[in-house]
């Protein structure tokens, strides 16, 4: 199953590693270093020209942080939504 994160992205269920609200992660200093190495290591999509409201990691094909304008729990909700039409065998 795939997930919109946004704009015109798209990634499969199974490569996402987390789904975290960036307001709420962020306060945290080892959250702050990760997504600063990661930024400068040019793995950080920006997925609009509004403030990001949640970051997805993902692992393929190499460990991506895309900061997504949609919320977290927006997000994490229609990944279980998914995973839940697939195991029912919708798709």
């Amino acid at each position: 199953m795939y997930l919109h994160l946004g704009q015109d992205y798209i990634v499969n269920t199974r490569d996402i590693i987390g789904i975290f609200d960036l307001e709420n992660c962020s306060v945290d200093k080892r959250t702050r270093e990760y997504l600063a190495h990661a930024e400068k290591e040019g793995a950080v999509v920006t997925l609009s020209d509004e403030i990001p409201k949640s970051f997805v990691i993902t692992d393929f094909p190499w460990e991506t942080v895309f900061l997504s304008p949609i919320s977290a729990k927006t997000l994490q909700r229609r990944a279980r939504q998914a995973r839940m039409l697939n195991k029912k065998g919708k798709f």
